[in-house]
């Protein structure tokens, strides 16, 4: 609670300690970036755009007044890892493998139990196989590499009974933390090395691309990790209260917090029976994000440790079509595929959303009948692809303009649910990208 009094206190005039460079073009970025750095309740923060295969922006600040930190710099970016591990299984798309429409049991013949033998890839990829929770909570340590490939954790999914959302038939329910657990058991048991998602990764992206990217965090690499930190509700709370011309250091005023949480509240509680924690030792929702335990193993959708600079590279790639630099990283055919069929569908009762058979979402333009929340979602991300991650971090590409876009805070937003603060940076981004393109540049 001190710490939270020292933030609002905090004099709005403080001028953060801002590096790195942009291009002459992006210099609005540069600005937003440090204004957003002064304004927002921030402790470090790294913000990278390649545009066209070019790195534009490469900018990182640290408000603590700490030492260490950098633009090599690690952190949790939670959902933002989707994104990688769908990557994962559309290079085994590429190699003609596996095929989206496909069942899992066609590779995982023991999925196929208690009403799971019917579920196809493009079902998982998209949110929709029905085991957004299991019937038992995960010993981290089950999730260590080498205990990945004993079956540990591919046990415990094989006797999992699926179950769907009451309203409407509806099949899409945010596979939080285990779409990661179960795609990294069918990516292991088709790729012919028999890899995990974390070794796919270091061996044919990250480590090519000379990206930090890292799922399964190696014990030479933790010292580069900078922690999470949630703000506390209470904080977000109050500053919520303030109006903007008073310093309010969160996006969301009283209301519209209030009309998100009223909103969600009630999805968190439409089950008669909750389902266990997600993990066992008594960890609480947020006390296991900066474990040592929780980075050293795979939760790929939820445990990538990443620099905005790795990200962005990545993404950069994706917005070029899977190529960088001359090197192909997934073929014509398999990125086609993966960004293909994309099927509109509420998640959670809450939120329209639009993922493809490879389970990345497509942000559109919106209709003059959305939603606040819709508007919310996908104004400023027009022509995006991707996901982004609990709290703030932001993973996504542009095909169209060729933009590859990473913001990867460690100071948690918890009730920017929509992760708007880092959509100020998208929304800038595409207004230069959009001005070079109209000059015909």
């Amino acid at each position: 609670m001190h710490e939270q009094l020292r933030r609002m206190k905090q004099d709005s005039t403080e001028h953060p300690h801002i590096h790195g460079t942009v291009t002459e073009s992006f210099e609005p970025v540069k600005h937003l970036f440090e204004q957003q750095m002064q304004t927002m309740a921030e402790q470090q923060a790294q913000l990278c755009v390649y545009f066209r295969g070019e790195r534009v922006v490469d900018l990182w600040a640290d408000m603590t007044g700490g030492a260490g930190y950098s633009a090599d710099s690690i952190a949790n970016v939670f959902s933002s890892g989707k994104s990688l591990e769908a990557i994962a299984i559309a290079s085994l798309v590429g190699q003609g493998l596996l095929q989206y429409d496909d069942q899992i049991t066609q590779y995982w013949p023991e999925f196929g139990v208690n009403g799971k033998e019917g579920l196809t890839v493009a079902d998982l990829m998209r949110h929709e196989a029905g085991l957004a929770n299991f019937d038992t909570s995960i010993d981290m340590q089950d999730l260590f590499r080498e205990n990945i490939k004993q079956n540990a954790i591919g046990r415990i999914i094989e006797e999992q009974t699926p179950s769907y959302p009451a309203e409407n038939g509806n099949r899409r329910e945010y596979h939080a933390l285990t779409r990661g657990w179960i795609v990294n058991e069918l990516y292991r048991r088709v790729d012919p090395s028999r890899r995990t998602i974390g070794e796919f990764l270091r061996d044919e992206v990250s480590g090519p691309l000379d990206a930090d990217v890292v799922i399964g965090v190696s014990e030479a690499e933790r010292s580069r990790i900078f922690p999470v930190q949630p703000l506390g509700f209470g904080y977000q709370l109050l500053q919520s209260l303030l109006p903007r011309s008073m310093g309010r250091r969160v996006v969301h005023n009283a209301m519209q917090i209030a009309g998100r949480l009223l909103r969600v509240l009630p999805l968190m509680f439409n089950r008669k029976d909750g389902p266990p924690p997600p993990f066992t030792a008594g960890s609480t929702p947020f006390d296991y994000f900066n474990n040592p335990d929780f980075a050293k193993g795979e939760t790929p959708s939820a445990n990538a440790n990443c620099s905005a600079r790795g990200l962005a590279k990545i993404a950069a790639m994706m917005a070029a079509g899977g190529s960088f630099e001359g090197k192909k990283y997934l073929s014509e055919e398999a990125w086609n595929t993966m960004h293909a069929n994309p099927v509109h569908a509420t998640m959670g009762g809450l939120l329209i959303t639009r993922f493809t058979q490879g389970g990345v979402d497509r942000y559109t333009p919106c209709n003059a009948d959305a939603t606040r929340l819709e508007r919310d979602f996908n104004q400023g991300r027009e022509g995006f692809v991707g996901w982004m991650g609990f709290g703030g971090s932001i993973f996504q590409w542009h095909p169209e303009l060729e933009i590859g876009f990473a913001f990867v805070p460690t100071s948690l937003h918890v009730l920017d649910l929509l992760n708007e603060r880092g959509k100020r940076y998208q929304a800038e981004v595409l207004k230069c990208a959009e001005k070079i393109a109209g000059a015909g540049a």
